[in-house]
This record gives structure tokens, C-alpha cells and sequence, in this order.
């Protein structure tokens, strides 16, 4: 008698978008009816007209990109309890934490993320936790240390009273997560556990304020006269389940990686791919997490929820990976600096969701090991053969590592288990943490984090991809985890400059996915998807193009705009109006403010015309051998929703950075515009005016664009653009109107 077929751990349902559909392909009508129109008129006019063309082209070209990838948007749902019903051995997990800089992300936020992680609702004895501390700081392993004997009281109490918020930060600043009317023994203990984490606190900023954390002995030593970037590996076990219990503590182990002036390190790639050796010598877990310090988890069950996909497929290659959305806790208001990207997250997260599956996002991602190693779908009977050459070619020469690698490629079942004591394993994890370790092997190259990239999440997702495999889009409630987005405009705008630099490296490296399309299994549709993000540097040029060019049809009294009283002139005004109203409804539809959908418009405006550029310039340098690009860490805060009396949460603040010389550029080449547009219109037809109320209305929507950077000329301290930057945008303004009129004599 055949068994019952048992119920799915997950489901893919599509989402209906009728509606939105339609709206996108009206937009693309329009868009499309404009070129058409300018194609047609194009030898009545100028140069001007010329650059309208273009790049109204590649706004076409990037709509028809995101109609590509919200066309058939899908989502996922899980059932964790079916999942615990089934499998009475779940698979181990390692857990990866990364942190590069203790000033800029400080030590606490760390702390909040690994016990976060090490009090989720899964069998401890099945977890192990490791730090990568890219700083080799001492107050980091400190802090790690004195956590760790938190954790032996928080994670406890957080499966008695089965706590939802396990991050201590943010279960202690929530009052609403507690109540008189709970147990007199859950109150008593509650309060224990608050002053406990009031204490750890207190320890962490003791230790910072010190140029030492404590006395560099015992456990301590081995961070003695080191340098940050020159200085053996450290790997240090913090806790061990030596008795193996399922609700005892997970491992936790720290790792900072040998680091040599004359090694490149390779970033945060180079230190996830010692993350991925050291715990496949010390632990070899089937599956690994990978989150930033910041990123916390928030579902006690996010664990169980990854593992539905992973573990109920019918066929392993639709689940290479498990994504989950990023999102942030105590985002400001309104979103000031639209750095919180919860319409991408929602819109654009489950439409590439039914592509090929979502990109690799750098955290909240739960991998197959298996496919970091570089292992294809169909391809398990030749892996299984490779020889000890083979392995020695690929992974390096460490005998315990080729083990484990062999298990892993080779391993039928998902349920291996950890050793029975982490610490056998601990010379030979130092020897694959070494700097030297990837010289003659493809780490980097063809199996790991990839390196060629300051990107490199995006670089090693669309390698797994390419190899044929598929990924999961995963959002669930409460949301799998929180992190913190920048709190300032320069921060911002440092962020966004290093994501448009790794994005076009990728695109004009060998990896592009051009050619994976072409010699791999990358699909056609999931590069459109690779294009619209690959390209977002790319849209600078034609954004400061189109940004100027309504103030330089005034200076030179032409137009680009047809006139008021032609027909033609409906179809720009549609495209503003359909694609300004239907952005707004999804603002909306996310339960968000219509001063958030302008601030993510403004924002937009002004990240495309500096942060992107620079991003541009960037690459350009280094294709030419100018210069080499720079990962530059975003600093991180933690914040408890409160801001110092002193601060303007909100405003946009400024420094010395060339990166404002741009948009304080294009303000001013509008003001300017907007001045002698005013002067024409009290004039009236005289002089046979060209240009008409459409170009007058593009500069005044640049500057409500704008809208900081006029405030900054007026304000001084951090909240004013410095003079430098001012007299630099002035300059350039005047070179810009000697050009306009100089050309409009030709």
C-alpha cells in the first residue's frame, strides 16, 4: 500500500498583479510614443533634442527592465511546524557574523546580533556561531567573551517564556513586550535578566573608552603587539557544547584571519572564505548563515523557516540558496534618506523571486555549503570522483579540510553530524585561516565568496546562478531579521558610491553576465535582472544629462519639451504623471507615507547624481590603472528610537567629500535657470522666446529635488555645505553657462 503523500514545508504561490501590469505596459506605451516622436522630429532640431533622445532611450530601456522582473512576482510560504514534525533530526547549521571595524561598527551591535543568533528555536547541539573579526580587536573578543556569559542566562529564558524578540537591545527598549499583568516569576526574572544586560552594556563602553579592553594575558594574549593589518590568525572557541544537548548553548567561535601588508586580503570575501574553511575543518555543517554584525535575528523560528525550502524541494536545484528581504529597525520617520528600501524589498524582491530567484544579498542567506564549494546541479557523480589531486588543485592542501570537503560534495543526507569536540580540529583550521592558504587554488575564483568585486555578494550570487542553480525569496512575519540602515547623508551617499563601483566592476569583468548567459546557465530573463541592478551607476550620466538640459534650453533659448499647444506635449506630461501616481500607490500599498514616497524620489535624484557617479569614476580609474577601488564600511549605529536633544534626526548633514560637489553643481545651474526663466516670463514673447513653461517647470522640480542642498547653502556646521564645495559648484556653473552660450552661437 503506498504511503500518503505528506503535506508540502512550503509553498510558491504567484502573486496577481493585473492592475499593476497594465499601468507599466502604459507607461512603456508612452515612453515608446515619445521616442518615436523625437525620432521623427529629430532633423528639425538641435544637439539638445539629440540628448534628450538618448536618454529618454535608456529610461525606456530601464522601465522595460523592471516591467521584466515585476511581471510574474511570486512568494513563498512555510510551515515550520510541519518541518518539526517530519524530521526528528534536523541538519546542523553553521552561523557566519562579520564585523570589520570596532569604531565604525561598534563592538555592542556585534554582541546583540551573535546572541540573537545564538538563542533561535533550534536544537543547540545542531548550531555553531562564528565571528570574523576582520579588526584583530581585542574589545571585540572582549565583548564576544563577556556576552558569551550572558548568553548563558538570556538564551534560557528566552525558550521558558519563549521571548519573540531575542536580540536583549531590543527587547529591553520595547516597554510594550512587557506587562504587570505577566507572572510574578516571570517579572522577577525579567528584571534579572534587564540588569544583567545593563551590566554587560556597561562593560562594553568601560572597554571601549580604554586604549585596552583589559590585561593582554591568558586568552588574551595572542593579541598582544599585533597590528590591524599585520598579525597571525586568531581562533579562539568562546563556548563549546561538549555535551552535545540540544537546549544548551550553540559553539561560538572567534576567527580574525592572518593578515600580511604584502596578502591581499580580499575584503569581506576573503574573510567569509576563511569563515567557510575554518568551519569545515571545525564543524562542516551541510547548510551556513551568513548576517553582517548589525543584522540581527528577529523570528526566533527563521532557522526553521529557511530549512522548509531547503529541505522540501523535490529537487535540490530550485533551492541553491535561501534570501531573506533586508529590513531595518528604528528607521527615522518618513524615511528621510530612502535608504530603507521597503518598496524594493516588497516589489521588486518577489518579482526577481519568480525569475531564476532572488540575487545574494551579503546577509540574511542561508547557503548549501555544497554549492559555496562550487558544485552544479546534475553534476553530483563527478564530484563524488574527484581525486586527492583534484581536491588539493581546488580547495588547498590541508588533509582535514580535503576531508571534509569530500564529505560534503559527496554526502547523501543533509544530517551529518558535528565532531564530538570542536578543539580536535583547531590546528588545522589555523592553517586554512592563513594568508597564504589560496595561493594555487580556486578560492575566490571559481568556488567561495568571488572575489573582483566590492559587491561581492551580488559577484558570488550571480555565480551560483550561473552554474544553474536557483534561489528563495523568503519573507516572513515578524520579518527574519533587522539591521540598521545610515543615519546621515554622507554615510548614505559612502554606501550607495561603494555599491554602484562593485556593481559595474562586475559587468565589465570576465564574470558579466553577459557571458553567463551565453556559455552558462544564467536565464535570459535573470540577466535583465542582473542588468537593471548592474547598470544603477550607469544612470548617472543620464540623469545629470537630463537634469541640466531644461536649464540649458533657458540659457540658450531653445526647447526639448514640444510646446504647450501641441498634442505632442501629453505624452511627457503622462509619463510624469502615471509613473509619479503609480510610485505613490505602491507607497501606499506598503502602509507608508506620501512624504516617504517623496523623500525615496528626492533621495533617488540626488544618490544618481553624485554617489553613482563617483561610483562610475571609480571603475573608470580602475580600468584605466589609475587606482584600485576601496571597500569603505558603512558606520553603524544602534539606536534605541531616541536621538540626543542636540541632533536634527532627518536632516541632511554634510562634509568636506567632493561627492557634493555635483548636486551642488546641478542646484545652482537650475537656480540660475530658474532666475533667468523668471525674467523671461515678465518679458513675455520678446526677443522670441523658445523655450516655454515645460522647461521652466523641469527646473523647479530639480530643485524641490534639490531641496537639502538649498538648505545647505544657507546653514552652517554639519547641517551647511561647506564653502570649498560651494565655490567649486560655482566654478563649474559658470564654465557650464559659458558652454551652453558659446555652443548656441555654433
Amino acid at each position: 500500500m503506498a504511503k500518503p503523500e505528506l503535506p508540502p514545508l512550503y509553498e510558491r504561490n504567484p502573486v496577481k498583479n493585473t492592475i499593476p501590469r497594465f499601468i507599466e505596459i502604459v507607461i512603456l506605451f508612452f515612453c515608446f510614443s515619445l521616442l518615436g516622436y523625437r525620432l521623427i522630429h529629430l532633423k528639425n532640431h538641435g544637439f539638445l533634442w539629440l540628448i534628450a533622445l538618448l536618454c529618454e532611450s535608456w529610461f525606456t530601456f530601464t522601465w522595460f527592465l523592471v516591467i521584466n522582473i515585476k511581471w510574474s512576482p511570486v512568494e513563498t510560504k512555510t510551515y515550520p511546524e510541519r518541518l518539526l514534525q517530519r524530521n526528528s533530526e534536523l541538519p546542523p547549521l553553521d552561523m557566519f557574523v562579520t564585523t570589520a571595524d570596532p569604531v565604525l561598527e561598534p563592538p555592542i551591535i556585534t554582541v546583540n546580533t551573535v546572541i540573537s543568533l545564538l538563542a533561535v528555536d533550534y536544537p543547540a547541539n545542531k548550531l555553531a556561531c562564528y565571528a570574523s573579526d576582520d579588526a584583530a580587536s581585542p574589545l571585540t573578543f572582549y565583548c564576544l567573551v563577556e556576552a558569551s556569559k550572558f548568553a548563558k542566562l538570556w538564551v534560557p529564558f528566552c525558550k521558558k517564556y519563549n521571548v519573540q524578540v531575542r536580540a536583549p537591545f531590543r527587547y529591553f527598549s520595547d516597554n510594550s513586550l512587557f506587562t504587570g499583568n505577566k507572572p510574578s516569576e516571570f517579572q522577577e526574572e525579567w528584571k534579572r535578566m534587564k540588569d544583567e544586560y545593563g551590566q554587560l552594556c556597561e562593560k562594553i563602553e568601560d572597554a571601549a573608552k580604554k586604549s585596552l579592553p583589559c590585561d593582554l594575558t591568558g586568552e588574551f594574549a595572542a593579541f598582544s603587539n599585533i597590528e590591524r593589518k599585520n598579525h597571525p590568525t586568531i581562533i579562539k572557541v568562546i563556548l563549546e557544547n561538549k555535551e552535545a544537548l540540544p537546549d544548551g548553548l550553540p559553539y561560538l567561535i572567534y576567527v580574525s584571519r592572518e593578515k600580511r601588508p604584502k596578502h591581499h586580503h580580499h575584503f569581506k570575501a576573503g574573510a567569509m572564505n576563511v569563515l567557510t574553511r575554518v568551519s569545515g575543518v571545525m564543524s562542516n555543517a551541510p547548510f551556513v548563515l551568513n548576517v553582517d554584525c548589525d543584522m540581527f535575528a528577529n523570528n526566533p523560528q527563521t532557522v526553521l523557516h529557511a530549512m522548509c525550502p531547503l529541505l522540501g524541494v523535490k529537487d535540490e536545484i530550485d533551492s541553491g540558496f535561501v534570501q531573506f528581504p533586508q529590513h531595518f529597525y528604528d528607521g527615522l520617520k518618513d524615511d528621510p534618506f530612502g535608504n530603507q528600501m521597503i518598496v524594493m524589498m516588497k516589489y521588486i524582491g518577489r518579482g526577481i523571486a519568480g525569475l531564476q530567484g532572488p540575487l545574494y544579498g551579503g546577509t540574511g542567506c542561508f547557503h548549501r555549503r555544497k554549492v559555496i564549494y562550487g558544485s552544479s546541479p546534475g553534476d553530483k557523480s563527478a564530484q563524488r570522483k574527484l581525486s586527492n589531486e583534484g581536491l588539493e588543485m581546488t580547495f588547498g592542501k590541508a588533509t582535514r579540510f580535503k576531508k571534509s570537503v569530500a564529505q560534503t560534495l559527496s554526502a547523501s543526507n543533509t544530517t551529518i553530524e558535528y565532531p564530538d569536540s570542536i578543539y580536535n580540529n583547531i590546528d588545522e583550521a589555523y592553517q586554512v585561516a592563513s594568508c597564504g592558504y589560496e595561493y594555487g587554488t580556486y578560492w575566490g575564483e571559481k568556488i567561495g565568496w568571488i572575489y573582483g568585486s566590492t559587491t561581492e555578494d551580488v559577484l558570488t550570487g550571480l555565480t551560483i546562478h550561473s552554474r544553474g542553480w536557483r534561489s528563495v525569496w523568503l519573507a516572513t512575519n515578524p520579518c527574519g531579521f533587522l539591521g540598521c540602515a545610515p543615519s546621515c547623508g554622507p554615510d548614505t551617499l559612502i554606501q550607495q558610491k561603494r555599491w554602484s563601483t562593485g556593481l559595474l566592476e562586475i559587468i565589465f569583468s570576465s564574470k558579466s553576465p553577459f557571458f553567463a548567459t551565453i556559455k552558462e546557465k544564467l536565464e535570459f530573463r535573470q540577466l535583465l535582472a542582473y542588468i537593471w541592478l548592474l547598470t544603477w551607476g550607469m544612470r548617472s550620466f543620464f540623469e545629470i544629462s537630463y537634469a541640466t538640459l531644461p536649464a540649458c534650453c533657458i540659457i540658450t533659448n531653445t526647447n526639448f519639451l514640444p510646446k504647450m499647444n501641441e498634442p505632442a506635449i501629453l505624452m511627457p506630461i503622462s509619463i510624469f504623471v502615471i509613473f509619479n501616481l503609480y510610485c505613490l500607490w505602491e507607497y501606499i500599498q506598503t502602509g507608508q507615507s506620501i512624504r516617504s514616497w517623496w523623500n525615496n524620489h528626492r533621495m533617488s535624484r540626488i544618490i544618481s547624481m553624485t554617489a553613482w557617479l563617483f561610483g562610475v569614476i571609480s571603475v573608470i580609474f580602475k580600468i584605466l590603472g589609475l587606482s584600485e577601488t576601496v571597500f569603505e564600511v558603512t558606520k553603524k549605529e544602534q539606536s534605541t528610537g531616541t536621538e540626543d536633544c542636540d541632533d536634527k534626526p532627518g536632516r541632511f548633514t554634510f562634509d568636506g567629500s567632493p561627492i557634493f560637489v555635483p548636486g551642488t553643481t546641478i542646484l545652482l545651474v537650475n537656480l540660475t535657470a530658474v532666475v533667468i526663466g523668471f525674467i523671461g516670463f515678465k518679458q513675455g514673447n520678446q526677443g522670441g522666446r523658445e523655450w516655454g513653461i515645460g522647461e521652466f517647470a523641469c527646473c523647479i522640480w530639480v530643485v524641490f529635488c534639490f531641496w537639502a542642498f538649498l538648505k545647505g547653502l544657507f546653514c552652517k556646521g554639519k547641517y551647511g555645505i561647506p564653502l570649498p564645495t560651494i565655490f567649486k559648484s560655482v566654478a563649474l556653473v559658470l564654465l557650464f553657462v559659458q558652454f551652453c552660450r558659446s555652443s548656441s552661437r555654433l
